[in-house]
């Protein structure tokens, strides 16, 4: 397949709303898309980390993207959370996923293995020979454990075209320039921290995988879309605006403050599944500040 990158602009990572009785809220997906798409963003990632992914069952992983591409009717790109630490299971997932609609797959890093770099190659190497399907790769140390280096990114883009890009969440700027500076043609890199959005598209960047676009998909798909153009002043406004926000999405692990949020909206109930929690109280309060401030309630 020739490559070509999947979009340029936002991406959410999008959390998975929960029932009271620990079941999937297909009224709430279809909610939080509508959500979505009404305020501009480029592309959805259900069923990834955001999504809380490391406690679905496979099938609820495969009900969750179905009920997302259902819903989003073709307006934005369905971007699918397929990845796991078993490179067979990843293959596994990602045909599934594919089988759902998805335009492509988000594949995280094999995490707790702690592979040797060659392992990570061979890793996304096996999956790219397994499906013919567009492959975002997500390396985020934070979460797994170890680092996918700048080198072995490149070998892979230049590998296989069906890897189409990478999901990079190391805030390593050092590492991401490299990617940037000799990926090949076509092969898109997205910042996987919403904070660093504005000066790693400076850099180069096409966009952003993100967690506070689930709460204010057009202001901070807005932000994005004026670093693309190159509008950096109007867009530094908004990220001042955002940044509070962005920095109190990871107060807890996430996606717990981002469910409290969207609760508090009236977008979703707020369940979890566990080993999370609902949002401490000690920051309730802030929570309820930010919202105020950003006429979120």
């Amino acid at each position: 397949m020739k490559r070509k990158i999947l979009f340029r602009g936002t991406g959410t990572a999008l959390i998975t709303p929960f029932t009271a009785n620990d079941e999937i809220d297909i009224k709430s997906i279809k909610k939080i898309v509508e959500f979505q798409i009404k305020g501009g963003v480029e592309a959805i990632i259900p069923a990834g980390t955001t999504g809380e992914s490391a406690t679905l069952t496979e099938d609820e992983q495969a009900l969750v993207v179905k009920t997302v591409v259902k819903y989003a009717n073709g307006k934005v790109k369905i971007i699918a959370g397929a990845g796991s630490n078993s490179t067979h299971h990843a293959i596994t997932l990602a045909k599934r996923m594919m089988a759902q609609g998805a335009d492509g797959i988000l594949s995280v890093c094999p995490y707790y293995n702690k592979p040797t770099q060659e392992g990570f190659y061979q890793h996304y190497a096996s999956i790219a020979s397994a499906i013919d399907a567009p492959i975002i790769m997500y390396n985020v140390p934070g979460r797994t454990a170890s680092n996918m280096d700048a080198s072995t990114t490149i070998r892979l883009a230049k590998s296989f075209p069906n890897i189409v890009g990478i999901k990079e969440a190391s805030g390593n700027f050092g590492q991401i320039m490299e990617i940037l500076k000799h990926r090949p043609a076509g092969f898109g890199v997205w910042s996987g921290d919403d904070a660093i959005t504005l000066p790693l598209i400076a850099l180069g960047a096409d966009g952003i995988i993100s967690v506070v676009s689930n709460e204010t998909p057009k202001m901070f798909s807005d932000m994005v879309r004026f670093c693309l153009k190159g509008e950096f002043v109007k867009a530094l406004k908004l990220h001042n605006r955002l940044l509070e926000l962005m920095n109190f999405n990871f107060v807890e692990s996430s996606p717990i403050p981002v469910k409290a949020v969207l609760s508090s909206m009236g977008l979703i109930e707020e369940n979890y599944r566990l080993p999370l929690m609902p949002l401490s109280e000690k920051h309730r309060q802030t929570m309820k500040n930010i919202l105020k401030e950003l006429n979120l309630r």
